[in-house]
């Protein structure tokens, strides 16, 4: 007699987690391309170190992806439906953008490359708006802990495909033809969107683009305790963030770990407990409350830093750096999952496109906000003092939480319910 099947097992066989994970694998593999990638073809071209740094301007429109939103809320494509349209034809345009790339030269063209390579950013940061939409749309209340962490799974993937496979590709069929790999590995998400399960609670489309805009703030803003929510979306990864700014600085010039050490930690070790942590997060998430997620994962983000500190006052330690790495990592995974979910749970699916945009962009101004301070931190109280700080600095997004928990819990319950929360203004 077969024995009965697990709800979290099932949870694996969800067409709708799937999609999410596919999608995230979408999501993830234009962003080296732009970046890291792009960097290492530019270096290797002799292009100069001052045209390099500015073409890290080139992901601007990943931090501007907000303004933009409202249109893919507003506007319904002539196929498929409001989201899964968008992200057809956003990874249409990234496959031509990436091909672009692969056809210029930094020798011979350029402009004509940093042209590609910012149009590829524009779309790949587009496509992740809908994709976020998409996925707080499809995915069930139970399966909002899973799907971010199948999701953060599929990008994270993505990124090794475009950053490290492409640089070892490199050597043994150039940089046109592996641009041109990466721009048909934008197939797998094309499949995905055409033949992903539609939502079962699309939302209302916005009639105007005033409403599509300005109902999205109303609608977040008329939520009981709207302003401290608020605050704890930006406060919550914020210690998490702050110490990752400089960490690679520490193990390197603090530590005195060589580049090669900390790249083999932090590329392996760092990145599968990354992934493990994203999905116990996910996993747990399913049996525990938002609230308990949130204050569980939180605390372990926040001491996760302390193991920094530790390792600051222990000096150069191989085992200590794989625990401090390998915690981090997995702390920092658990509450990814969490604080998603949290999001998801906040957004409307009316206007979820423009509100989970502006809540990522919310998230991380702290981090663009002081994260240019930390390096007088340093300066100020050593290592130690600075990461004990990012401790101290994690401490009030988890009071909030605790402070907040009544409303998290009427926000999860909101969510779950089967019609938006909102009507279309008359």
């Amino acid at each position: 007699m077969p024995l009965p099947a697990s709800p979290y097992l099932e949870a694996f066989r969800s067409p709708r987690l799937a999609a999410v994970l596919l999608l995230g694998f979408s999501s993830g593999l234009p962003l080296a391309l732009t970046g890291g990638t792009l960097q290492a073809w530019l270096t290797v071209s002799q292009v100069d170190i001052v045209t390099i740094a500015w073409f890290s301007w080139i992901g601007m429109p990943y931090a501007l992806k907000f303004l933009w939103s409202p249109l893919m809320d507003r506007f319904v494509p002539p196929l498929l439906d409001r989201r899964r349209g968008w992200i057809l034809l956003a990874q249409v345009a990234l496959m031509l953008g990436i091909l672009a790339m692969g056809m210029s030269s930094p020798s011979d063209s350029l402009w004509v490359l940093g042209c590609a390579a910012l149009w590829v950013a524009f779309f790949s940061a587009s496509q992740d708006v809908v994709i976020d939409a998409y996925r707080t749309d499809v995915l069930r209340p139970a399966e909002r802990g899973m799907g971010a962490a199948v999701g953060v799974f599929g990008y994270r993937m993505a990124m090794l495909a475009s950053g490290a496979l492409a640089l070892m590709l490199v050597d043994e069929i150039g940089w046109r033809t592996t641009y041109f790999l990466m721009a048909a590995l934008m197939g797998v998400g094309m499949v995905t969107a055409w033949r992903a399960p539609v939502p079962e609670v699309p939302g209302i489309v916005p009639r105007t683009l005033r409403e599509a805009v300005v109902r999205p703030l109303c609608d977040l803003i008329a939520r009981p305790g709207a302003l401290a929510l608020l605050a704890l979306v930006m406060l919550y990864k914020f210690g998490d963030a702050l110490a990752g700014t400089l960490s690679t600085a520490f193990l390197i010039r603090g530590v005195g770990f060589t580049p090669f050490d900390v790249g083999a930690v932090n590329k392996g070790l760092g990145l599968a407990s990354l992934l493990i942590g994203a999905l116990a997060g996910g996993v747990l998430l399913s049996r525990m409350s938002l609230v308990r997620a949130l204050l569980v994962f939180g605390a372990l983000q926040a001491v996760s830093n302390l193991s920094f500190a530790w390792l600051a006052w222990a000096g150069k330690s191989y085992p200590l750096l794989i625990f401090t790495v390998g915690f981090e990592n997995l702390a920092s995974g658990m509450g990814t999952a969490a604080f998603v979910a949290f999001a998801m749970a906040l957004c409307n699916h009316s206007f979820s496109a423009t509100q989970y945009a502006l809540l990522s962009a919310l998230a991380s101004l702290g981090r663009i906000l002081f994260g240019p301070l930390a390096g007088g931190m340093v300066q100020a109280l050593g290592w130690e003092g600075f990461f004990v700080l990012t401790f101290v600095a994690a401490l009030p997004g988890l009071a909030l939480v605790w402070v907040m928990r009544a409303n998290i819990a009427a926000v999860e319950r909101a969510s779950a319910l089967p019609a938006p929360h909102v009507a279309p203004a008359s």
